[in-house]
């Protein structure tokens, strides 16, 4: 672990490697280089515990990065998930390449897209010597070209933004769940989408069909929206889903994998609107829940619908967000009140978090464990943060440090900035320590030295 101040990340939205989609379902990144001032005094940024000064501006700092690219896909998509590819697991060799599937909240119905991307080609950012600086011979120029990362979308229409979007494999199918405005939860088969970013024919006859999306099955049973929902783990195709009235419903697949068989009875222990549901990655029967009424909820689905655990002020305000670690006995939550807190199971109805912190100066919006490190996670806020943290690290003498580097939790590894308005993040399940991002300004994917 490197120290804090070789961590932080002061960043002005600088773009480092950007694609554009627009109304376009094939594009390229187009690289733009940072533009930093020569010379004056480099200081560390650390958002949350010193201001910015008159005239001072932030510079990304491109050491601190082992991969960082930015796209952009027309209308914002305010969640998206991580589609499993046949690459390899634990990959970091450049180029890198992945399939997400995201879904877009346009300023009218009639303008929403679900979306699949492959982006490839990425490379990582290159720690050149001063002699390498120094050369401009047209072979580096068109080595250059080679390494521009590359994107192929595949977008349906969809009528009414998406509010969340879930992936999931069931034998041959690639399942997307999809939580719509309009009140309903809707199940997509992504397959031709997965066929056309992966050939230019497939593409091409994509395009000119110009299909809406249809789904294979759709449930209006929560009679209002909703943003929970989680596929299971341990059981293929089976999902679960909560709304903004406080219903949680459990969706079990019938033989063929096109229909699910939903309980008509709602789990509805929580008194506000559902937030944030995840499974269990070990029972196949139990997930978690969240909510607006304060309070982290564990369920069995074998019993009768009512919570079997539960931290009934497990923040002062809503809770947004969970993660459950997929090897360890912890939750992770955050709250409305900028509070990120990690709860362990076999001390749950204490109501008292094993870890709690205060870095974040404004409501949490995503969280999520490192599915490769027990001890890592990420969260972002509406403070247009991300930070990554490890609990292995114990406190250290901070020596010399400047007093706001001392302010720091030593568990905080990385603040990231650039984006506004940042929404959900994802750690990629099959590529060492890489983080994808989205905001209302677009993608990140970046993977930082700590990591």
């Amino acid at each position: 672990m490197a120290a804090p101040d070789e961590n932080t990340l002061p960043q002005e939205n600088e773009e480092v490697d950007e694609m554009d989609a627009g109304d376009s379902d094939e594009d390229e990144m187009e690289e733009e280089e940072g533009q930093g001032e020569e010379g004056g005094e480099t200081k560390v940024y650390v958002p949350g515990v010193q201001p910015l000064q008159p005239g001072e501006e932030l510079e990304m700092d491109r050491s601190a990065y082992r991969m960082y690219h930015e796209c952009q896909t027309g209308a914002p998509c305010l969640s998206f998930d991580v589609l499993r590819d046949a690459e390899g697991e634990g990959r970091e060799t450049f180029p890198l390449s992945m399939l997400l599937c995201a879904g877009t909240q346009a300023e009218t119905a009639l303008s929403n897209r679900l979306i699949v991307m492959r982006i490839h080609n990425l490379y990582g950012i290159e720690k050149a010597n001063e002699e390498e600086e120094a050369s401009s011979d047209e072979s580096d120029e068109d080595e250059d070209d080679e390494k521009k990362p590359q994107m192929e979308l595949a977008m349906v229409p969809h009528y009414g933004g998406i509010n969340r979007v879930r992936v999931t494999q069931n034998g041959e199918q690639s399942l997307a769940a999809v939580w719509c405005e309009k009140g309903q939860v809707e199940i997509f088969d992504l397959r031709p989408q997965l066929e056309a970013v992966h050939s230019s024919a497939a593409m091409a006859a994509f395009i000119k069909q110009n299909k809406e999306a249809t789904p294979l099955f759709s449930f209006s049973g929560h009679m209002t929206e909703g943003f929970a929902i989680d596929w299971s783990p341990k059981v293929p195709g089976r999902l679960v889903s909560g709304d903004c009235k406080k219903n949680i419903h459990v969706w079990e697949p019938r033989e063929g994998g096109t229909s699910w068989q939903i309980d008509q009875r709602p789990f509805s222990s929580h008194t506000k609107s559902v937030e944030d549901l995840q499974w269990s990655p070990t029972e196949a029967t139990v997930f978690a829940s969240c909510s607006v009424d304060q309070s982290i909820r564990v369920w069995d689905i074998r019993a009768p619908p009512k919570s079997m655990l539960s931290a009934n002020e497990a923040h002062s305000s809503d809770v947004n967000v969970i993660s459950w670690n997929r090897t360890e006995p912890f939750l992770l939550s955050g709250g409305d009140d900028g509070l990120l807190k990690v709860w362990d199971l076999r001390q749950f109805q204490s109501g008292r978090p094993v870890a709690s912190f205060k870095q974040h100066s404004a409501p949490i919006a995503s969280v999520e464990w490192s599915p490769i490190d027990s001890s890592v996670f990420a969260a972002s806020g509406a403070d247009d943060v991300i930070s990554q943290w490890d609990l292995s690290v114990e406190s250290c003498d901070m020596g010399e440090q400047a007093d706001s580097l001392k302010k720091l939790p030593p568990q905080l590894l990385f603040l990231h900035q650039g984006q506004t308005e940042i929404k959900e993040l994802h750690w990629h399940p099959q590529i060492q320590g890489t983080l994808i991002s989205t905001a209302l300004s677009g993608f990140n994917i970046f993977r930082t030295i700590s990591v």
